[in-house]
């Protein structure tokens, strides 16, 4: 256990370590070396050891982004070493023109990779291909034909042909040997020392070096290498003895070269030394270095320069050729060199790319024998021509896929994040090879560059960053197009496209389509019906996008919905007299990390269902009404309600009769009555209503209305006793308090218009009688005296409560007296009582007072006398004032006097009184007697209700200029008695003015008075019209001829 913490603390060490040493090696170039033609997997190595990274652990990774073509790495370790392909340093493109051995390389990168890639770092190196000794040294004929004069002196030199090796360095031409057609040899052994100066070696300005230590010698060449300016070795033919042509015209030998490698590699060409004739001057270049620029792509046949050499021999000695001196393969092949003219042309399209200088040596040689030369170099400079587009390469970097052009990544990274390497390039150099590289389009990425210091102009390095944030609702793919534009004339361009797929992550919430759904849901419905389906949608996918619906506990046991489908389900019966609306929130979440929700308002309106009956607000409807009521007026209005709504509640009033009496209306409810009402007739009224909604089916339900008819007050009181012709003994002896009559009265309305009050309006000027209002009794009131006896004619008027009142006027006759001796007498003054008008009292003995009006006229008269304007002043008023005739009113005669004002009763002259004023000892009743005169054929007047109508002698009356509230007489009189009509004199007086209406009273009769207490008589008259204009309202009597009387005794009371 100790062991292993040990372990996990130094881990942990290493780790800090490795990013410190990281960091500071972020610099460093990692340098290898490599022989060239080695097998696979030969270790080169270890990337992780020379960054100084401890690796093995797995969390720190490895990873060749470039240079796989030749090489592989351990991802864990990261050991470099070689993959299958071979490498031939003299193929690769870089190494062709590279003569330095330290300058072929081949370049890689190594990506080092923190844990989870939470940091990556790039990092260059370069391996130096070591040549080996691969190729065989070669001269470029098998023959070599060399001419030398005879008679050159001896160490003339003369140049030999070189050989090629493409190998170089120790493995390049060490050595040339020189093998006599004897057999011998003359060697150049391979150390440079030794030297010395060379007949004609002018045409060699750099200092030359000797080798002949330990060399066989020929007895006339000497074999010698001299090392030239650009480092190549010149294989010299030495002249060591004379020459005679004439003895031997040409030698045969044998010249060998040979490297420094291990082993050594040699070949030989055969040198076929010819001897001429003397030529002493040799050819003279102008220059010594002919340069020129080249362009890249020139067409074959393009004249680059011509080599001009001269010669001061004349002749064969003088005429020079031109031929390629130390050259490759390469310049042999692309140039041409015209042998006559010098002119270097163009023998094949030359690319830049591949080659970019030549430079080679070119001989100039004349045609003496032997012939003399000159060497010149020629350096040609391959000028680039915009004939490269650039190249753009897209490779992963990190931890982010990329395969086969499409890098996947993830909507959530930070912006500025890294998701490519982009490697561009361009083989042209020069301003053609500078490279603007760009992202086109709109898309949210751009190039960085890879590393803050400056590489090579014509490869750059960048990575793909972000630079926006991604969202994959709104694009799931982007297709990034590079293009890279170099600087050239024209400028060239290209493209490279990325497709980087979006990952989706969890960023949206569910969306619903409306944000409040309204619904119209029938009520009375069955539980688990459907209401409706909310439908929500998430920008997201996969996960993402699958959505859970939820309703809010507001509705919980009401409604639940589907957390899947979004079907919202009614779990109860819903009645929208209850809850007519229902209103919640619907929940969409989705199933990603983290979840995410929207919500959605929910309103149910519950549609109403013809569910309810109509519904009045009471069983029964109770109304009061007044009789007499207009027909086609309101009498009432019922309330019906419907809880449903719509069509549903719309009703219809039906009134349930036989009598078809009453109407509703449908609106309002309100009853109409097509009659008018009397409640005398019917009180009372009962039917039943009908209210009919408008649903299908259609429900109804009834109501009972009550119509009460109230009474109003249209019947005035009918007296029923006494009769207007019967009268009472009253005893002068009576005491007070003694009942005299009571009158009986009853009234057809009820209520407070049938409560009657009894009151005596006329016939009591000395007020001896007193009725009770309540009960209608009369009672004695004050002492009687000589002057009350005789008859008193009391004018008793009833009056209901109503309002306004209705009254009827009565006579209650008393005759005061001891007995009645005659009754005859009785019963003429109650006939003359009958035709007198109500406002003169008849009250007592008509003489008592006769004395004093004489006086009274008397003391007038005198009083005229004296002075002529009073008399006719007096005279003026007693024609107005004065009664003219004392005995009653004689029928066809004019009388001044209202006939309804009373008596003015002199106060000042008291009444005699009774000698006998003592009190009786008589019962009250005692001394009453009711006197009723009978009618014809023997009857007696026992109803005051008989109509007047009965009577065939009676006319209608009518009322004239009476006003709008005067009771019509004749509507409310009644009587049966068969009596004549009313008869107006020709002297009576005309409409309008004051007059006196003389009429027939039946025996029994009832006046109608307007509810005035003080009123006697009713305002209305008969059809010949009349005024009332007096304070007691009185009306104009005609005067009644009564038919002879009969006169009968029966128990006290006496009939006329």
């Amino acid at each position: 256990m100790r062991t292993i913490g040990a372990m996990d603390c130094l881990r942990s060490w290493v780790l800090v370590l490795q990013l410190v040493l990281t960091q500071a090696a972020a610099k460093q170039v990692l340098r290898y070396r490599l022989a060239e033609e080695g097998p696979a997997d030969v270790r080169i190595g270890n990337v992780a050891s020379d960054l100084g990274i401890v690796a093995g652990s797995g969390e720190v990774t490895f990873t060749l982004e470039s240079g796989s073509e030749y090489f592989k790495i351990d991802n864990i370790t990261g050991e470099l070493s070689t993959n299958e392909r071979r490498i031939d340093r003299e193929k690769l493109p870089q190494c062709q023109m590279i003569f330095d051995e330290n300058e072929c390389f081949i370049d890689f990168e190594v990506s080092v990779i923190g844990p989870s890639q939470s940091w990556v770092d790039l990092f260059e190196g370069k391996v130096i291909i070591l040549d080996i000794n691969d190729n065989t040294p070669t001269f470029p004929s098998p023959v070599l034909t060399l001419s030398v004069e005879e008679n050159r002196p001896i160490g003339t030199l003369y140049l030999l042909p070189t050989a090629t090796d493409r190998d170089f360095g120790r493995n390049g031409i060490e050595r040339y040997e020189l093998l006599q057609d004897t057999g011998e040899s003359s060697l150049s052994p391979s150390r440079r020392g030794g030297g010395g100066s060379i007949s004609g070696g002018d045409s060699f300005p750099a200092k030359r070096r000797f080798e002949s230590e330990g060399a066989s010698r020929s007895s006339v060449f000497e074999l010698q290498v001299a090392d030239t300016t650009d480092g190549e070795k010149q294989p010299q033919l030495i002249v060591k003895g004379a020459l005679d042509r004439e003895q031997r015209d040409s030698y045969e030998l044998t010249l060998r070269v040979r490297d420094g490698g291990d082993p050594a590699r040699s070949s030989q060409a055969i040198l076929r030394v010819l001897i001429t004739d003397f030529n002493d001057n040799s050819p003279r270049f102008e220059k010594s270095v002919y340069e020129a620029d080249l362009p890249e792509n020139s067409s074959p046949g393009t004249p680059i320069l011509q080599i001009k050499a001269t010669d001061a021999d004349v002749g064969v000695n003088g005429q020079i050729e031109y031929v390629f001196g130390a050259a490759t393969e390469s310049v042999r092949r692309l140039l041409r060199l015209d042998e006559n003219s010098g002119w270097l042309s163009v023998l094949h399209r030359i690319d830049r790319e591949e080659v970019s200088q030549l430079r080679f040596s070119v001989t100039a040689r004349d045609r003496g024998q032997p012939p003399k030369t000159d060497k010149a170099t020629v350096v040609l400079n391959i000028r680039d021509e915009n004939d490269n587009v650039p190249i753009i390469d897209i490779r992963k970097i990190g931890r982010i896929p990329l395969k086969d052009g499409i890098a996947n990544v993830a909507e959530d990274v930070v912006v500025d994040t890294p998701i490519a390497l982009v490697q561009v390039s361009d083989r042209d150099q020069g301003e053609n090879g500078v490279v603007t590289c760009t992202v086109v389009g709109d898309v949210p990425f751009q190039l960085k560059p890879a590393s803050e210091t400056e590489g090579e102009q014509n490869k750059k390095k960048y990575f793909l960053h972000t630079s926006a944030p991604l969202d994959y609702e709104a694009t799931q793919e982007y297709n990034v197009v590079i293009v890279a534009v170099d600087s050239g004339s024209p400028s060239l361009s290209s493209n490279n496209s990325l497709i980087v797929k979006v990952g989706d992550t969890n960023d949206n919430p569910p969306v619903f389509s409306q944000n409040v759904v309204e619904v119209s849901f029938a009520e009375n419905n069955a539980p688990g019906e459907r209401v409706a389906t909310v439908v929500a949608i998430d920008a997201d996918s996969g996960k993402n996008a699958e959505i859970m619906y939820s309703l809010d506990s507001s509705v919980s046991g009401i409604f639940s919905i589907d957390p899947d489908s979004g079907d919202i389900i009614v779990n109860t019966v819903l009645d929208r007299e209850q809850t007519e609306r229902y209103e919640f929130k619907v929940i969409a979440k989705d199933k990603g990390t983290p979840i995410l929700q929207g919500s959605a308002t929910v309103v149910v309106l519950v549609a109403d269902k013809n569910d309810n009956e109509p519904k009045f607000m009471q069983d029964i409807f109770t109304f009061y009404v007044k009789e007499n009521l207009q027909p086609n007026s309101p009498v009432g209005m019922v309330t019906v309600m419907d809880a449903d709504k719509g069509h549903n509640a719309e009703m219809s009033l039906f009134i349930e009769e036989e009598d078809d009496i009453f109407s509703i209306e449908n609106d309002t409810g309100t009853i109409y009555s097509t009659m008018s009402f009397d409640q005398e007739q019917k009180s009372t009224y009962m039917f039943r209503v009908k209210a009919v909604d408008g649903g299908l089916p259609s429900r109804s339900a009834t109501a009972t209305v009550s119509l009460f008819v109230m009474d109003e007050n249209d019947n005035p009181p009918t007296v029923t006793f006494p009769s207007n012709n019967s009268y009472t003994l009253l005893s002068p002896s009576s005491n007070v308090r003694t009942v005299v009559a009571t009158v009986l009265a009853t009234d057809s309305d009820t209520g407070i218009n049938a409560v009657l009050n009894y009151s005596i309006v006329g016939g009591n000027p000395f007020k001896l009688f007193e009725i009770d209002a309540a009960s209608g009794v009369i009672s004695l009131v004050g002492k009687l005296a000589q002057k009350h006896y005789g008859l008193h004619r009391l004018v008793v008027q009833v009056n209901d409560s109503g309002q306004p009142s209705q009254s009827t006027t009565s006579l209650v006759h008393v005759y005061v007296n001891e007995s009645i001796s005659n009754s005859s007498i009785v019963e003429a003054q109650i006939s003359r009582s009958l035709h007198t008008p109500l406002a003169q009292d008849i009250a007592g003995d008509p003489n008592y007072d006769f004395g004093k009006q004489r006086l009274s006229i008397v003391i007038g008269v005198v009083a005229g006398i004296m002075t002529v304007i009073l008399i006719i002043l007096i005279v003026v008023m007693a024609r107005y004032c004065r009664p003219k005739n004392k005995n009653g009113y004689e029928a066809g005669k004019k009388d001044h006097e209202d006939f309804f004002t009373p008596q003015q009763h002199d106060k000042s002259k008291k009444p005699k009184k009774d000698k006998k004023n003592k009190k009786s000892k008589q019962p009250l009743y005692s001394s009453i007697v009711t006197v009723e005169a009978s009618k014809p054929n023997g009857q007696r007047y026992d109803s005051v209700n008989e109509k007047l109508s009965d009577s065939p002698g009676m006319g209608r009356y009518r009322s004239v200029n009476g006003g709008p509230g005067s009771p019509d007489l004749a509507r409310h009189y009644k009587s049966s008695s068969p009596l004549p009509t009313v008869q107006l004199h020709p002297q009576s007086p005309t409409a309008g003015k004051k007059h006196q209406a003389v009429q027939e009273l039946p025996p029994a009769n009832t006046f109608v008075g307007t509810g005035d207490n003080i009123s006697i008589g009713s305002d209305h008259c008969s059809e010949y019209s009349c005024q009332t204009n007096n304070k007691y309202n009185k009306q104009a009597c005609s005067s009644i001829h009564w038919p002879e009387k009969k006169t009968t005794a029966q128990d006290g009371t006496f009939d006329h």
